[in-house]
């Protein structure tokens, strides 16, 4: 792993600020921002789960026309709720937990959505990289990073981190990436690892950053 720059970290996220700027926001911030609702984050992100956000994204605005809080979607019949939310992947299994966890906010919560990590991973498929999206884009907390598959890969190929999973990833993050950077730290490599350093194949010669990666310089090499 290459020797870590603390001034480097901060240069490349500032630069993928400037990139992302060309693409859409994640389906969850986008809801975040323009209904400050973290029950709509909440549920936006089980939808989003191994599914693109192109289809997430009108799936979620045609289901929060018809019902957009806890006890809209716990009174909506089972078979409707499958009906609105067909297109995204497992929408059987995901039908019913945002079904389920709809009656146990209002059971439990008072219709809210606790504004608590250790809370939210108490519900059934709401795993840390979905209880941080919530904190981050629901309840705008800055002490949270949300690691999805994206900024998982770019930091190892950055050289960041050297990680065999999400929840180290996050952890090493919150060692050397600045704090004012956490909230949009999601943000910025989701957009960047949809658009730019895709899985396989990545548009290194459109990266913003390319003179920052390890992966350009062994390609040089060659």
């Amino acid at each position: 792993m290459q020797n870590l720059d603390i001034k480097n970290i901060s240069r490349i996220i500032k630069l993928l600020k400037k990139e992302v700027k060309q693409f859409e926001n994640p389906i969850a911030t986008e809801i975040g921002e323009k209904t400050r609702s973290p029950f709509m984050v909440l549920v936006s992100c089980l939808l989003s789960l191994r599914t693109m956000d192109k289809v997430t994204g009108p799936v979620s605005k045609k289901l929060f026309e018809i019902a957009d809080t806890p006890e809209k979607i716990a009174k909506m019949p089972l078979k409707k709720l499958q009906k609105i939310i067909k297109p995204v992947n497992f929408y059987i299994t995901k039908s019913k937990r945002i079904k389920n966890i709809s009656k146990t906010l209002i059971k439990e919560y008072g219709g809210k959505v606790p504004c608590d990590f250790n809370e939210l991973v108490k519900f059934k498929g709401v795993g840390r990289k979905t209880a941080n999206i919530v904190m981050t884009y629901g309840f705008f907390k800055k002490d949270y990073i949300a690691v999805d598959t994206h900024l998982h890969r770019i930091p190892n190929r950055l050289g960041w981190v050297k990680t065999k999973n999400p929840h180290k990833t996050e952890e090493e993050l919150k060692k050397i990436v600045p704090k004012k950077y956490w909230q949009d730290l999601n943000d910025i490599f989701v957009a960047h690892g949809q658009n730019i350093c895709v899985p396989i194949s990545p548009f290194c010669s459109k990266c913003y950053i390319n003179k920052y990666c390890p992966r350009i310089g062994v390609a040089k090499s060659r």
